[in-house]
């Protein structure tokens, strides 16, 4: 399993991040990104982080549990 975390003071709203995994990220009405999961299995691991990638202010990264 993966850690998923949010910097929600980086995060600017451009929802990059729900396109390539919206099971995992959301965008609340503030337009600040919302963790769906805090975790992701293994088999999701590489589409989760390519979606972390995607946040043109990097305030997304999966980690190791």
């Amino acid at each position: 399993m993966a850690i998923v975390k949010a910097d929600l003071e980086a995060c600017q709203g451009y929802a990059n991040c729900v396109v390539g995994a919206d099971d995992v990220f959301d965008i609340d009405d503030d337009g600040i990104v919302m963790l769906l999961k805090a975790t992701v299995p293994d088999q999701d691991r590489a589409r989760v982080e390519e979606a972390a990638r995607s946040c043109p202010v990097s305030a997304l990264a999966v980690a190791d549990e």
